[in-house]
Parts: C-alpha cells; structure tokens; sequence
C-alpha cells in the first residue's frame, strides 16, 4: 500500500471541510439567501421562547383551542425562525460582530422575535397610537 501524499492528505481535509460547511436553503431551485445552522439556531431560540417564557399561552382546555394553541405555536417557531435567518446576519453586520456570535445572535432574534414583530406590526398598522378607549376622547360618544 503506498504512502499518502501530501495532495491526498489536502484532498481529504478540502472533502472534510466541504462536508463541514453550511449550505443555503433553497427552495423549488430558487436560492433563498438562508443558511440552515442560522434556522436551527432561530427555531431553538423560538422554543425556549414559547416552552420557558409562555408567549404562546393556551386558550382553553377543548380540543379545537388545544388544536388553535398548537398551530400558533406552530406558526410562531416557522416565523421566528424565519425572522432569525434573515435579520441576524444582518444585525450582526450593523453592529460589527465578530462570526463567532452568529449563532448566538441567530438564537436571541428566534427569542425575542414575536414581541418585536408585533411591535412592528402595530407601528406600521397605526393601531399603536390609538388610546385605550378605541379612538374617542373624552369619554362616551
């Protein structure tokens, strides 16, 4: 059996390296500018999100609320996930951190995404700037 070379050896760590990387998500043949880890990573921070904090609480004990609840949170870990592969390269590149932070950022905007998507939401919507009393001042109408 012959020696293994130095190329062989560059070969098989280029191979390693390459099985080691981080693909892009695509979806239908259309690249999607998402990176897998970045999604995982989202999808974590939605979870401790919804288990740990209670941001998606039950309505009620029937099986069409336990049903809605689920798809909620269903809903809620596809979104922050989402929101989190999207924005957290893009949060860490404004703030200029270093690549090692990445997962770790991708995994606090999965967190906190809910609470700053209805935020936004309502800021854009203009139902933020409503008073309580549903628009009227004063009192009764």
């Amino acid at each position: 059996m012959p020696e293994p070379t130095t190329a062989t050896a560059a070969a098989v760590a280029t191979m390693a390296a390459a099985a080691a990387s981080t693909t892009a998500v695509t979806a239908f043949g259309v690249p999607l500018g998402l990176r897998a880890d970045l999604l995982v990573a989202g999808f974590a921070g939605a979870l401790v999100a919804i288990i740990l904090l209670g941001t998606v609480p039950s309505t009620g004990d029937t099986w069409r609320e336990l049903l809605r609840t689920t798809m909620r949170r269903m809903a809620f870990a596809c979104a922050s996930s989402l929101t989190a592969g999207y924005l957290a390269p893009l949060a860490m590149l404004v703030a200029q951190l270093p690549e090692a932070l990445l997962l770790g950022g991708a995994f606090a905007v999965g967190g906190g995404a809910q609470q700053v998507l209805l935020f936004a939401i309502r800021r854009l919507s203009g139902t933020a700037q409503l008073p309580p009393g549903g628009g009227a001042q004063g009192g009764a109408p």
